[in-house]
């Protein structure tokens, strides 16, 4: 990623962690997934400099996935559909960004 998008994707992080009112626990058991799974992305991409890009987008959709699965340990039900919702709209958005 360019610096340019990385400080998007931090914007944008910070606008959805406002927008779901997390509590400051929350935001930082979210914090730490997310480095978690950005440090197994980059340590993948390392190991598989070759990568297509189907393939990488196939990677982060499992990624993402896993997200899921620890996010609903800590999100309240209202939260957990805007987190939904949301990620709707990232999908979208990096699915476009991704085919081009």
């Amino acid at each position: 990623m360019i610096s340019e998008q990385v400080d998007a994707v931090t914007t944008e992080l910070k606008r959805f962690a406002e927008e779901l009112n997390l509590s400051d626990i929350q935001k930082e058991q979210l914090r730490t997934f997310l480095a978690d799974k950005h440090s197994r992305l980059q340590e993948f991409k390392r190991q598989n400099p070759n990568i297509s890009r189907p393939e990488l987008v196939q990677k982060i959709a499992s990624i993402r996935g896993s997200l899921r699965e620890q996010v609903v340990k800590f999100l309240t039900p209202q939260q957990l559909v805007k987190w939904d919702a949301e990620v709707a709209k990232g999908k979208e958005f990096l699915g476009q960004n991704m085919s081009t």
